[in-house]
């Protein structure tokens, strides 16, 4: 019996979109022009939030303790968190099979912040939604079955801040509008410190409500659609190329989270584990493990273009997708740890892109590394996913010793008990 938990129909799967490849994949990516643009961006903006540390509060919130070794998670909307039959079901599950852990949409692809907040300046930006009634009550009822709480944010992909602070936006270089990707999304400049306190505002609001951790997506530059157009209000390639813009939000959010004792998390691409550049949207493998708990590929085998590690039509082998994938990500974890244990290093000095001998790409010895926790197809996309197939892909990840658990997709937020192993 398949246990439906909520009809919502996503727009998108976590990270789905054009397949971008490097060597084994096809990769559609186009180079900005030359051409100028027509018009200019303010050169003041107001902050749309101030940096906010957590505040205290007369009961400090309290994380899931022990936090479980291994998590196992599915993904859940903020729609469906806010469901009691949901969460009904999903209790039951854990209560009577391995799943421990559940990632609940908190800021959507939408820019909606689906739980109130007693921030003023998300509340002045009028962009809650509130779908999570009661969160704090949410989080205490799934910590007293054990069920370890990750609250998903996505990043620059947001259409409501992009069109209510267009001057944050990412622009069409030619007309001055808000540029649109093919799915008719908005997106935000990466590079604006202004955005990045935003997002530290709506992760504060979270933690101090006691989720154990926060699980940033959409964390890189635009890649589906015309990017000829792009134009960015404060991104300078001239003086950072993507990927080192991209981890400066990286160290950013280190700095400015990493004092609380929720964990972090992020998600990358399932072709950072194999890619040998940023694919083009600023996204490395090594630039990430320094400053985040956990980074979580995507390496649903669907999305993975066809011929890539020899398989002509890669979904039906989601075994072999993943644990390739996984194993070239540990193999590159390890020669980074490796690497740590003796001397400073520039990260990614061997990838095509990067200069080693610059000083802003390195990291101190003994640094610690965040550990693999890969988000793995549930959903039925190039193969119907039986729940043998979502199986092969989490002993996949055994298989390659990406041991501190794994995170299930489906838009729909249907999973079938029988994914899971009993207790």
């Amino acid at each position: 019996m398949i246990i439906h938990l909520h009809k919502y129909t996503a727009l998108f799967a976590l990270g789905l979109g054009a397949v971008i490849s490097i060597g084994i994949f096809s990769f559609g990516l186009r180079n900005h022009n030359a051409q100028q643009p027509i018009f200019g961006f303010p050169k003041v903006i107001t902050f749309v939030a101030q940096k906010v540390a957590p505040q205290p509060t007369p009961q400090q919130p309290k994380r899931l303790s022990p936090v479980p070794q291994t998590v196992k998670a599915v993904y859940l909307t903020a729609w469906s968190a806010g469901n009691p039959k949901t969460i009904d079901t999903i209790i039951n599950l854990a209560d009577t099979t391995e799943l421990n852990g559940v990632v609940i949409d908190i800021k959507d692809y939408t820019g909606r912040v689906m739980f109130e907040t007693t921030s003023d300046a998300i509340k002045k930006l009028g962009v809650e939604q509130i779908q999570i009634p009661n969160f704090k009550d949410l989080i205490e009822k799934l910590h007293s079955h054990n069920i370890y709480v990750i609250a998903r944010i996505a990043g620059f992909q947001d259409v409501y801040l992009a069109e209510h602070r267009p001057e944050l936006a990412v622009r069409n270089a030619y007309t001055g509008a808000i540029w649109r990707d093919k799915k008719n999304l908005a997106w935000v400049d990466p590079a604006n410190t202004e955005v990045w306190d935003y997002l530290i505002d709506i992760s504060n609001q979270a933690i101090n409500l006691g989720v154990d951790e926060i699980n940033f997506d959409y964390i890189r530059f635009p890649s589906d659609g015309d990017i000829s157009l792009l134009a960015y209000p404060t991104y300078d390639a001239t003086k950072l190329n993507k990927a080192k813009q991209i981890k400066a939000f990286f160290a950013y959010i280190s700095e400015h989270l990493g004092q609380t004792d929720a964990k972090l998390s992020l998600d990358l691409f399932g072709l950072s584990t194999v890619s040998t550049t940023d694919m083009g949207i600023g996204q490395v493998l090594e630039y990430a493990l320094p400053y985040f708990d956990y980074v979580s590929p995507m390496v649903y085998p669907s999305h993975y273009a066809n011929g890539s590690f020899g398989y002509k039509n890669p979904a039906a082998y989601p075994y072999e997708i993943v644990f390739q994938s996984m194993s070239q990500a540990e193999l590159r974890r390890a020669k980074l740890l490796q690497s740590l244990a003796s001397t400073t290093i520039a990260i990614a000095s061997s990838t095509q892109q990067f200069d080693a001998s610059e000083k802003n790409n390195t990291i101190k010895p003994d640094t610690p590394l965040g550990k693999f926790r890969p988000w793995l197809q549930a959903f039925d996309l190039g193969a119907v996913y039986t729940p043998d197939m979502v199986r092969k892909q989490i002993q996949a990840t055994y298989d390659a010793h990406a041991t501190s658990g794994w995170y299930l997709w489906n838009p729909t937020n249907t999973y079938d008990p029988t994914i899971f192993l009993k207790k």
